[in-house]
């Protein structure tokens, strides 16, 4: 079943397509354009799965943003299966998998991908030090401006969310008219919350923007061992990257 999910993000980032067999995008700075003349060429005029945009994909604990993984892994199944069959089907890999799709994707998934290619991950994970903001990307399709994008789009987007989130919980702790049980787990949401804005903005700040400005130039023919220290503190950290490849 994991190797499913992973499959299904390897459709989420045009390296596979529902539409085709084998390899579609795979190699460096190919695009969404490429993607879609590589099916035309296999007479697949449009996917019934179009790949990510952007290539920046949120894994997050919260529902934060309408295209996270989570969610485009429950648009690929009521493709590949039917919507009429979606909640059965999710039902059947959630049991499989013994947790939520959600938790799987946020917990699981990166240590199943780093061990699968063993330890030269092709999806590689942007990580905040405690976890609160993590985006994948291909690193077949990594742009000088990709840093950007998870800044900009992701990153800044996400600390704007929380500090509306902030602004709900004060109010609904000092609301009369909720019970004392609600007021007193907005009291403890809003301290929870407040710790991931200072980390993700100190992340920003530190780490992200200074990686963005820089607009990083990556040589796949150099690999992942050389690539991805590249990008620092920024990325999630791998035990035993520096190791002889084998």
């Amino acid at each position: 079943m994991a190797e499913f999910l992973h499959y299904a993000v390897g459709c989420m980032f045009g390296r596979y397509s529902l539409d085709a067999p084998g390899l579609i995008l795979a190699n460096q700075g190919e695009t969404l354009a490429d993607y879609l003349a590589a099916l035309q060429a296999k007479g697949v005029p449009e996917p019934s799965f179009p790949p990510d945009a952007d290539n920046v994909i949120p894994v997050l604990e919260g529902e934060w943003f309408p295209d996270d993984i989570t969610e485009r892994f429950r648009r690929f199944l009521a493709v590949t299966f039917g919507e009429a069959k979606l909640r059965e089907n999710l039902d059947f890999v959630e049991a499989a998998l013994g947790k939520d799709i959600r938790r799987w994707f946020t917990r699981d998934f990166y240590d199943y991908h780093v061990r699968r290619y063993k330890k030269r991950p092709i999806y590689w994970m942007f990580s905040s030090p405690k976890g609160s903001f993590n985006a994948l990307i291909y690193m077949h399709r990594y742009r000088p401006d990709t840093v950007s994008v998870v800044l900009n789009e992701y990153l800044r987007e996400l600390i704007r969310k929380l500090h509306g989130e902030r602004a709900r919980l004060e109010t609904l702790s000092d609301d009369a008219s909720a019970s004392p049980s609600q007021r007193t787990r907005a009291m403890k949401d809003v301290t929870s919350v407040i710790r991931q804005i200072d980390e993700l903005t100190e992340w920003e700040r530190d780490v992200v923007f200074p990686l963005a400005q820089a607009k990083i130039e990556i040589d796949l023919d150099d690999g992942v061992k050389k690539n991805y220290p590249m990008f620092g503190a920024a990325l999630k950290p791998i035990k035993g990257l520096e190791a002889a490849d084998e």
